[in-house]
């Protein structure tokens, strides 16, 4: 009897520390969005594959929003950090993955066949599926996932402060429905009419973060360059970014009229214009970045 009790004393301090899956749930409720109050339906437990960059900035973009709770999730990926997504389920048997009736697949484009190869037969039949992964179609990711539902979405990164952008596309309508109630508390969102249009969304917005990065860090050493000191350079270049971004929000002006409005003629402001956008400035490189994004975008989708 001691060797019996023992044991199951055993088994109730693992499943205390291993969370449950939830069982299935659906909730349909107002929630504040980043365009007003919105109406949601949810599905819980949400299957997140891939816990990278991505899905761990929604994650944390959601809990911020109070959208989801951790315990509603479940993680599926073998690199996961220890200690990371406290309170979901992390790596369960791949049996139990019937109850999630939300796949969020967040993996790499090049992997993305190989990662869910062992999941696909363990899903429910209606669970949707909602990629975010660059370039692949829907239709690749349905047949993958045996005839199931699909939307596309292509986020940034500042969902992780529920301030990201979004661009979604799906078929059918419930698929639509779920990616909205996904990114809506996260994310200004953009419903496209056509799947062609996610390759010019991913180089637009998709991307677009890292172009201003790279804008910020070349406006610090060029400022550096002329005599300042590096750390007031950056200080000054991201305060200027960060401050002209809000005011373009808060005001509702259009970006030219704002542009105008710092152009005195024959000031500074329009000398440095003249170079940024003038022959080989942003009205020759922008086009070619963004072709060179959105062919990137449609080799990935093989």
């Amino acid at each position: 009897m001691r060797g019996r009790a023992a044991t199951a004393s055993l088994v109730r301090a693992r499943c205390a520390e291993r969370p449950l899956i939830r069982p299935a749930s659906q909730a349909t409720f107002s929630r504040k969005g980043r365009r007003g109050e919105i109406e949601v339906t949810t599905m819980t437990p949400i299957l997140l594959l891939g816990a990278g960059r991505m899905g761990g900035a929604l994650v944390q973009g959601w809990r911020e929003a109070g959208a989801f709770a951790t315990a509603d999730l479940i993680v599926r990926d073998p690199n996961i950090s220890p200690g990371a997504f406290r309170g979901a389920v992390i790596n369960p048997p791949l049996e139990t993955l019937g109850a999630a009736k939300t796949v969020l697949l967040a993996v790499k484009p090049q992997i993305w066949r190989e990662a869910v190869n062992d999941v696909v037969p363990h899903l429910a039949p209606d669970a949707v599926i909602v990629s975010i992964a660059a370039g692949v179609r829907a239709a690749d990711i349905s047949e993958t996932f045996e005839g199931r539902r699909v939307a596309r979405v292509m986020p940034t990164t500042a969902v992780a402060i529920g301030r990201g952008a979004a661009s979604l596309y799906a078929e059918d309508a419930e698929a639509l429905a779920r990616a909205q109630a996904l990114f809506e508390p996260v994310a200004a969102v953009s419903v496209l009419p056509n799947e062609d249009l996610m390759h010019a969304a991913t180089a637009v917005s998709g991307s677009a973060p890292a172009y201003l990065y790279a804008f910020v860090e070349a406006l610090e050493a060029a400022g550096a360059a002329q005599g300042l000191d590096p750390a007031e350079s950056a200080r000054l270049a991201r305060a200027t970014i960060i401050g002209a971004a809000a005011l373009m929000e808060q005001s509702g002006e259009e970006p030219a009229e704002l542009r105008k409005q710092v152009t005195s003629p024959g000031g500074t402001t329009a000398a440095a214009l003249a170079v940024l956008m003038g022959e080989g400035g942003f009205g020759d490189l922008l086009p070619k970045a963004l072709a060179a994004a959105v062919a990137r975008s449609k080799e990935l989708g093989g």
